[in-house]
């Protein structure tokens, strides 16, 4: 297994992602993502993972966690595997489905964990995929603003920020652009 420089401490935040291998799409159908997210249900355990915010896309993954244990790479191989095996049977494809390792970065201040949440349920928007983030049935931002009772997200450390869901969606579809240099390095590659 590769040598990972960053840390990983329970009690913390981070922001892993991870794209496809030569960019290649990792999600082809609906099924793809509603199958990636059942197996998060089923292998990341809610008392050492906390899933703050998440966005699927077409060819890359972002999630927001807050860790209760040490182990982060033990816990999201068994979904990142069985998810890859059914993928590659799926497509009838062999090989590698991610490019390397997912990527970790510590998310150390609470104005970056705002920020990043509004980038990664805003991932679809930029991408010109939909016109608003809750368009995109494949994030957390249904949940964040009240329209899905998801039971993947935990954002209510997110939400505590805010007087009311209304508030972080003002927060989110209000972005001019003009934080994004306070997440710049937080960003997908």
């Amino acid at each position: 297994m590769p040598y990972r420089k960053l840390e990983f401490r329970a009690g913390e935040y981070y922001h892993l992602y991870n794209r496809g291998s030569s960019c290649q799409p990792i999600f082809h159908e609906r099924e793809n993502y509603l199958y990636f997210l059942r197996q998060i249900r089923q292998y990341l355990p809610q008392t050492a993972i906390a899933m703050i915010a998440y966005c699927l896309m077409p060819n890359h993954y972002h999630f927001l966690v807050h860790l209760k244990s040490d182990d982060l790479s033990r816990l999201l191989q068994p979904v990142l595997v069985s998810y890859s095996k059914s993928f590659n049977r799926r497509y009838a494809r062999v090989g590698p489905l991610f490019q390397g390792p997912f990527k970790a970065v510590h998310v150390d201040r609470n104005e970056y964990l705002l920020q990043l949440s509004r980038y990664i349920h805003l991932n679809p928007v930029t991408a010109g995929l939909v016109a608003s983030p809750q368009e995109w049935e494949y994030s957390s931002y249904q949940d964040y603003i009240g329209l899905r009772k998801g039971t993947v997200p935990q954002p209510e450390v997110v939400l505590s920020q805010f007087s009311s869901a209304d508030g972080y969606r003002q927060f989110v579809e209000g972005h001019a652009g003009a934080e994004d240099a306070i997440i710049a390095h937080l960003m997908l590659e």
